[in-house]
């Protein structure tokens, strides 16, 4: 190793204040012998923990149902019966769960993560959720002298699958430096940071969702309207999707709503106003008006009264029949 690049990783780790385990792992490049942990494993969770395992990470894996590990288990994970197991013998925790409440859960309390994990451990938190919970939690971790890196994710299943998600990432700069090889390994097409803030990814994941659910949303009515009007709405569509508008979400979305492909829900309608929601209280708190983001929570309220908060998010298109 040249002095330079250990002079490098020295100052790393002093700034980021991680124990022995994590000095030696770095300096000899051998981040995949420790050991992680991968708690929730629905319809992301599951092909990112696959991710990790077929690079050859020792995993060990919790779910509140049991059988949904069944599949890991034959691929080598270790299946955990607590929380608190899964924590103690892990050096870094991957988590992803659907909502606020379910990460305090996992993390706080005499039997979650930032309790038992490792001395200098790392909790790598995925769930969308608000700014204020990372910032928590983060303190919480910091108190037991472990680390909290919120890191919600952006793709979905198939994303995963194809190991194209992207990773929004804030808090420590050296901790996250740390991780990056295994949000790599993870299926990461792009990491980005937003700075050390606990909770600034949570801000721009926020953001993001509330985008994708109103470009659904405008693309259901012009999908709509179209087709009321006698017009080829594929056609229209590709003719968009390939000069003004020719990004994923556009070229993916527009696909499922023209086909009407709404079940099994790759990302279920449910946790789509949950994140509506989530953004409207974020806007509360910081005094932003945002009258799409109130008739968005309309159009979703309005499905779930119609059963069909199991069907993908984009299943907004059946309240405009």
């Amino acid at each position: 190793m040249q002095a330079q690049k250990l002079a490098d990783v020295i100052i790393t780790v002093k700034t980021a204040g991680h124990g022995l385990l994590f000095l030696l792992n770095i300096l000899l490049n051998k981040i995949t012998y420790m050991t992680l942990g991968f708690i929730g494993l629905g319809n992301l969770g599951t092909p990112i923990a696959e991710n990790l395992l077929n690079k050859g990470h020792a995993l060990q894996v919790y779910n509140r149902t049991a059988s949904k590990a069944d599949a890991l288990k034959a691929k080598g994970a270790i299946v955990c019966s607590s929380i608190k197991q899964l924590a103690t013998d892990c050096d870094i925790v991957f988590s992803i769960v659907s909502d606020d409440a379910a990460l305090q859960a996992i993390t706080s309390g005499p039997d979650g993560i930032a309790t038992h994990l490792k001395s200098g451990g790392i909790h790598i938190s995925i769930s969308t959720v608000l700014p204020a919970t990372s910032n928590e939690l983060a303190g919480i971790h910091q108190q037991n002298g472990s680390h909290y890196i919120a890191c919600p994710v952006m793709g979905r299943p198939e994303a995963a699958k194809a190991r194209k998600l992207n990773f929004l990432t804030s808090g420590s700069k050296a901790t996250i430096e740390i991780i990056r090889p295994l949000l790599q390994d993870a299926g990461a097409a792009n990491v980005w940071e937003f700075g050390e803030a606990p909770g600034a990814a949570n801000v721009a994941k926020l953001c993001s969702n509330f985008l994708i659910v109103t470009a659904i949303e405008s693309m259901a009515e012009g999908i709509n309207l179209a087709q009321r009007s006698g017009l080829n709405a594929g056609a229209w569509m590709n003719m968009l999707t390939q000069t003004l508008f020719t990004s994923p979400i556009y070229v993916n979305y527009s696909n499922i709503l023209l086909k009407e492909v709404f079940e099994p829900g790759g990302f279920a309608l449910k946790l789509g106003l949950k994140d509506v929601n989530l953004v409207l209280q974020q806007a509360t708190e910081t005094s932003s008006k945002m009258p799409f983001g109130q008739q968005a929570k309309l159009q979703l309220e309005q499905c779930m009264q119609q059963g069909l908060a199991e069907h993908d998010w984009t299943a907004v298109a059946l309240a405009l029949k």
